[in-house]
């Protein structure tokens, strides 16, 4: 098994964060494709940010994280708004965000 590290443009913080939505290899990265693992990031709490988005996309293409380009960075555009707006209630992210900080609820918790 892969370490997440191992993907180009993949880095400590955001191999963390995709540690905290249960991705733990970039096997298991790979397995479930940018979409599905930008979802769960959100999911997971996670601010949502284009950039971060494109990068992981272009991160499992091979590409440098700065390759997305014209029509394809606005498709990934529309395609993030898409999952942004499925995948992210900011009241509901900033109240986990302050329950895991009173140590109600830890971070990347499966309970609802």
């Amino acid at each position: 098994m892969a370490d997440l590290q191992s993907i180009r443009n993949i880095g400590p913080a955001f191999a963390k964060s995709l540690q905290s939505a249960g991705i733990r290899t970039a096997e298991e990265l790979h397995a479930l494709g940018a979409d599905a693992a930008y979802t769960r990031m959100l999911e997971n709490g996670e601010r949502p940010h284009f950039i971060g988005y494109y990068v992981l996309h272009m991160a499992l293409q091979g590409r440098p994280w700065n390759d997305c380009k014209g029509d394809e960075k606005k498709a990934l555009r529309r395609q993030f708004d898409k999952i942004k707006a499925g995948s992210f209630d900011e009241n509901r992210s900033e109240l986990e965000r302050i329950l895991n900080q009173i140590g109600v609820v830890e971070r990347g918790s499966t309970q609802r």
